[in-house]
């Protein structure tokens, strides 16, 4: 038995692949605890894992609107470096597995004794290119974080996405990169014409400015639509906040997983987690952005060249959401391409894939 410690933050989809790997781990008989912000502490527990929250480093919440400064400053946080020294002195681990983003955390983990692994939780193009290219790249460059070298002296990266969509040049890959498939839990092939329509609704719950008004104008978009539509605001959204009509359903949290195997469409922001998990359950998707500076612009072009959904702007209004929720809401070739991809996730299985390569780090040194 081995200990891990996975060290994450309080960002929404980031954390579901985490906990799906460690669970996972936790059911071969490893040991796996957590280090996070405070906010974190009983989702974490909830999924039955132990929790030591950050104290030196800023504090920091998902339901709070949070800008590209803040966001900027979280990643490039050298104090979460202390926070995780401390920790292992506290209690050693065998392995650390970090979040990608959390670049001060990573930076600590070139000098430990034990072997880190990085955990990537969308299309390995987009958070390289964020990173090295973009404006958190060059903050962290003047931190001296170095994340291109903290990367690369990891044991593995896990890219927990599926590897046709991935953007990535082949050639242009570290040779520590290894691709598991999304981390999530494996549904069943889903027949979308066992069941009535429906339509199920989620701009995420990292709270993103203008995310009322825009599920607002999905709400409008869908009135009187001959389906059901289910709208789940997640806790960064009152759902008073909202006018809903007869044919919808507003709820602040109803299990994805519970919801997906009775829809036909899922309307998401572009977060990866979501539209793996709608893409497993063979579900085309509406994308509407609700961040020009993560992931979900990618994540909504690549789901839109791949036939199996289309992108939408965060402001366009119900006259133009509209006739893209009725079109894919009917059959065509869209369900095909959503159930080809759901179908090479299920294959890959990347929560069992992801538990592999770790415990397969864990076993090297043994083994050398």
């Amino acid at each position: 038995m081995s200990e891990i410690l996975f060290v994450t933050w309080d960002g929404g989809g980031n954390v579901p692949p985490a906990l799906a790997i460690a669970g996972e781990l936790t059911r071969r008989g490893e040991t796996v605890r957590f280090l996070g912000h405070p906010t974190q502490r009983d989702t974490v527990a909830a999924a039955g894992f132990g929790f030591a929250p950050y104290e030196a480093a800023s504090p920091f919440s998902s339901t709070e609107e949070n800008g590209a400064l803040r966001l900027l400053s979280l990643f490039t946080d050298s104090r979460m470096a202390e926070d995780l020294r401390a920790e292992l002195r506290r209690r050693p681990a065998d392995l650390v597995v970090v979040d990608c983003l959390l670049l001060g955390a990573l930076r600590a983990c070139v000098g430990l004794t034990q072997p880190y692994v990085v955990l990537e939780h969308s299309f390995d193009a987009s958070v390289r290119e964020s990173v090295l290219r973009g404006p958190l790249g060059l903050i962290a460059r003047v931190k001296r974080l170095r994340p291109g070298r903290t990367w690369e002296s990891a044991q593995l990266t896990l890219a927990c996405t599926l590897p046709s969509l991935e953007t990535s040049r082949p050639s242009g890959r570290p040779a520590n990169l290894r691709f598991t498939g999304p981390a999530q839990r494996v549904p069943a092939p889903h027949d979308l014409e066992s069941h009535e329509p429906a339509v199920l609704v989620s701009l995420s719950t990292f709270r993103f400015s203008g995310m009322v008004p825009a599920l607002q104008r999905v709400l409008d978009a869908t009135a009187d639509l001959a389906a059901r539509v289910v709208v789940t605001t997640g806790p960064a959204v009152d759902p008073s906040e909202l006018r809903a009509g007869a044919n919808h359903e507003v709820h602040r949290y109803v299990p994805h997983d519970e919801l997906m195997p009775h829809v036909s469409l899922v309307v998401g922001h572009g977060g990866h987690a979501t539209t793996m998990r709608a893409l497993a359950h063979d579900l085309p998707l509406v994308v509407m952005p609700m961040d020009a500076l993560t992931d979900q612009p990618l994540v909504a072009d690549v789901v839109a060249r791949a036939g199996a959904g289309a992108r939408v702007a965060k402001k366009a209004g119900p006259d133009l959401l509209r006739p893209h929720i009725e079109r894919l809401l009917d059959d065509g070739p869209h369900r095909v391409a959503a159930a080809s991809l759901g179908a090479q996730i299920r294959e890959l299985d990347g929560t069992r894939g992801a538990a592999d390569l770790l415990q397969g780090v864990l076993r090297a040194p043994a083994s050398s």
